[in-house]
């Protein structure tokens, strides 16, 4: 049995010839880190369900066309972020103060506000962030991608990568810093 990732191109090959069984195993398959990216990126629950429902409908709109160059997940998160970019161009996302998939570790009422406000705080200082900075980070540091996944799903160089991790880092640090003096 090939590896999944392998798997993942023979299943969208199949898709391309028009058998949407096999495009539902792709969905039922992905469904989870599509929608908890898009969800990262965008801060808001509805938004990123409506972003995860597109980026699949592209990805079958797309699968005729369907070359493997790089990784599947790859291509399709080259599709997701840039859908997540045009969303954000177009508004100002949410500040929310909560990531969903964050476990409960049931802390007492103080540590639970201390929790929250900085939840906020990060989520406040990535949405200040320009998209491809925003896209860099979350496909850095919650997805875990190596630096040459972010620049295929990117379209960009590793150099250009390093450039936009090492701003919006240093945006990052200096935003909940001035956060953390102001509360």
């Amino acid at each position: 049995m090939p590896d999944p990732a392998a798997r993942d191109e023979l299943l969208m090959l199949a898709a391309g010839k028009g058998d949407l069984d096999v495009f539902e195993e792709i969905v039922r398959r992905h469904q989870t880190w599509v929608w908890r990216t898009a969800y990262r990126f965008l801060g808001h629950e509805q938004e990123a369900e409506d972003m995860a429902q597109e980026a699949f409908l592209r990805i079958l709109e797309a699968a005729s066309r369907y070359q493997p160059s790089a990784s599947f997940r790859t291509y399709f998160y080259r599709v997701l972020i840039r859908l997540c970019i045009d969303r954000t161009r177009k508004k100002q996302p949410a500040v929310v103060g909560h990531v969903p998939d964050v476990p409960d570790s049931s802390p007492g009422p103080e540590e639970s506000l201390i929790e929250r406000e900085h939840r906020a705080w990060i989520r406040k200082a990535l949405d200040s962030l320009p998209p491809n900075q925003k896209a860099a980070i979350v496909l850095r540091h919650y997805e875990e991608l190596s630096y040459g996944e972010i620049a295929q799903a990117l379209d960009t160089t590793v150099k250009s990568v390093e450039g936009l991790i090492g701003r919006a880092r240093t945006t990052l640090r200096s935003l909940l810093v001035a956060a953390e003096k102001a509360g």
